[in-house]
């Protein structure tokens, strides 16, 4: 994104935790670029993910070691998330918006330098946008959904540390995101696929695959998203577990529906909706990547 250099002179101008994720994710995006660019293999560009997350948790997190770990595994999940979700116009483009404006609504209250830093990467997003909903005339490619996907990670786990929300509000405001892109990816195990190649399995994918088209598949996940959203910012400050649990009473209706799409794709398609060699959808888009 065109915005992230000029966050990123800031964020070394402001100092602390803003100089190290910013940086970071400045990093990821010159390595994406490149990737855009020349195709890099994994084995070059996962270790750059696996080392934006270590510094950003090793020197602007102050948690027990046995913690570190961890928050490193979610991050570099985090950080490809994004860039699993980005095969539909818009969508993850929208979710960043949608994403960073929670963000930044409930930093607002008690930390408005970081609140302003989250406004300004949902409407970095926002601009982008008008470009991307369908049909889309830019793209993020890894360059623009690398960052993001991290960005979105540490500043979660900074608005823990500053006890601005709860640790499992990040993952309420992100569930239509990582709901998806974790069963899809378990399923691809289960199944014995190469998980990390290029693939059509996502359930946004399959419901383009079934005629809904980019416009209407982005739409609704929109709406998906809005919601969760809303039900985050119920529960963003509670320190008691069940307060923030209760936003996950959502997920259980989604798995339903997958379920429901996993049928709908089967009937669909003699060998389900994870082929290549069919049309996307009813709106003349290309076979996805």
């Amino acid at each position: 994104m065109v915005v992230l250099p000029v966050l990123t002179l800031w964020g070394i101008f402001v100092g602390g935790q803003w100089s190290v994720d910013l940086a970071s994710a400045m990093l990821l995006s010159l390595v994406s670029f490149a990737d855009d660019r020349w195709g890099l293999p994994i084995f070059v560009r996962f270790p750059f993910h696996v080392l934006a997350a270590f510094l950003f948790v090793w020197l602007a997190v102050p948690v027990p070691p046995a913690w570190r770990g961890i928050l490193v595994i979610l991050i570099v999940w985090s950080t490809n998330l994004f860039n699993f979700m980005d095969g539909c116009d818009g969508l993850a483009g929208g979710m960043a918006v949608i994403g960073f404006a929670v963000y930044a609504t409930a930093a607002w209250p008690g930390d408005r330098l970081f609140s302003l830093g989250c406004l300004a990467a949902s409407g970095a997003a926002a601009g982008f946008l008008f470009l991307n909903f369908h049909p889309a005339r830019v793209f993020l490619g890894d360059s623009g959904a690398i960052p993001l996907g991290y960005l979105f990670a540490v500043w979660g786990v900074a608005g823990v540390l500053k006890g601005l929300w709860s640790p499992l509000f990040p993952a309420v405001v992100l569930a239509p995101f990582w709901v998806d892109a974790t069963v899809t990816l378990v399923r691809r195990v289960f199944r014995g696929e190469a998980f990390w190649k290029p693939h059509r399995s996502h359930y946004y994918q399959r419901l383009i695959q079934i005629g809904w088209g980019h416009r209407r598949t982005a739409l609704v996940w929109y709406g998906v998203m809005v919601v969760f959203g809303l039900v985050a910012l119920l529960f963003y400050r509670s320190t008691n577990p069940v307060g923030s649990l209760l936003a996950f009473c959502l997920i259980p209706p989604i798995v339903a529906a997958l379920r429901y799409l996993d049928r709908r794709c089967s009937g669909h398609f003699e060998i389900g909706c994870d082929v290549t060699s069919r049309p996307v959808g009813n709106d003349g888009s290309p076979p996805f990547a």
